[in-house]
């Protein structure tokens, strides 16, 4: 039975600790491809494409092996961004927690597939390419949902959603942690399964703690009070006008715009960044799967990071509403957070 909103308010501190955790293991995890590409090929993923260039774990590797993984990865990372607007809209509908159980189910059962795939990789690679989908499917589902917790936050709100991106970019870090135990001696079988059963207990997580009903504004209601939320959820309603008003806008125009060619720069990167350092260190494939394990802890810096720019946003918003107070001009704050 689904929490109420004032419960789902009593238990935020263990709600938001989670959502991070799970963001880091389960959400944008695509983004540490160079690991998992190389447990892919020693796992035998497409190698019958080869004809005796290269060997990794007695498997044949080539060009051709890379090229076809790598579609596979240009797929998954695909509904990392295209999906964004379909899942805003069925979370404005619906609320976050049925997102939520769907993308912990999608994750798991990704999990299991490439599991399968590398059960017999000669019959069953281009599971690969569905595994890969229902991960960046469930990873964006995690990650959109957590982002409307920070609102039962009040005037922490910005820090919390910084956490709540930091942790995102930092699940860059997953694979290569995964590759850490992999080259320690675990079966990429067993560690696929165990991480499967993990994204079960996000999902008895989410069954239990999250409510129905999505999370409003600090502004708008009070979690506490049950007649303040029968009101709020009986008054709110769709404005359609606001919305075409507000991503027809030139600020949102040029930040959708910068987003987008960022977000593509970095897939790119991503896709590439194994091929590019093959090339630079002549073929060495520990070298390369140092340097994608290097890449892949730096971006724990993400995490690190974004709390600092929450609080420098929280502490302007507060002056914000402190100005309001006062019934002083606040285009000053407007300007900086702008």
């Amino acid at each position: 039975m689904a929490p109420t909103l004032a419960t789902a308010f009593a238990r935020r501190w263990w709600m938001a600790v989670s959502a991070i955790i799970e963001n880091l293991l389960f959400s944008a995890v695509l983004l540490g491809w160079g690991s998992l590409l190389i447990m892919l090929k020693s796992e035998g993923f497409y190698s019958y494409l080869c004809n005796e260039e290269g060997e990794m774990n007695g498997w044949l590797i080539c060009k051709e092996q890379d090229e076809m993984l790598n579609l596979a990865f240009t797929v998954g990372s695909f509904l990392l961004s295209a999906i964004t607007l379909p899942l805003g809209i069925v979370m404005d509908k619906y609320g976050p927690r049925k997102l939520r159980l769907l993308g912990s189910t999608c994750f798991g059962f990704s999990c299991l597939l490439i599991a399968y795939g590398a059960y017999q990789p000669n019959e069953l690679s281009v599971l690969i390419f569905i595994a890969l989908t229902f991960n960046g499917f469930g990873g964006m589902c995690m990650t959109f949902t957590s982002l409307t917790l920070p609102n039962m936050f009040g005037n922490l709100r910005s820090t919390f959603i910084a956490l709540m991106i930091g942790s995102y970019a930092s699940s860059a870090v997953t694979f290569p942690g995964v590759k850490v135990i992999y080259d320690f001696g675990a079966s990429f079988i067993t560690i696929l399964v165990v991480w499967a059963s993990c994204a079960g207990l996000v999902f008895l997580n989410c069954f239990f703690n999250w409510p129905l009903e999505p999370f409003p504004g600090p502004e708008d209601m009070d979690y506490t009070s049950v007649a303040k939320t029968v009101a709020y959820l009986l008054t709110t309603v769709g404005r359609p006008e606001s919305f075409l008003k507000s991503i027809m806008s030139p600020i949102f125009m040029l930040s959708a715009s910068t987003m987008c060619i960022t977000q593509l720069r970095l897939l790119f990167y991503m896709g590439a960044m194994n091929s590019v350092l093959e090339v630079l260190c002549d073929g060495n494939l520990d070298t390369v799967s140092l340097y994608s394990s290097i890449f892949g802890v730096l971006q724990l810096l993400c995490l690190m990071t974004t709390p600092v720019i929450g609080q420098i946003m929280d502490w302007k918003l507060k002056d914000c509403d402190d100005g309001e107070e006062d019934k002083e001009p606040l285009s000053n704050c407007c300007n900086f957070l702008v």
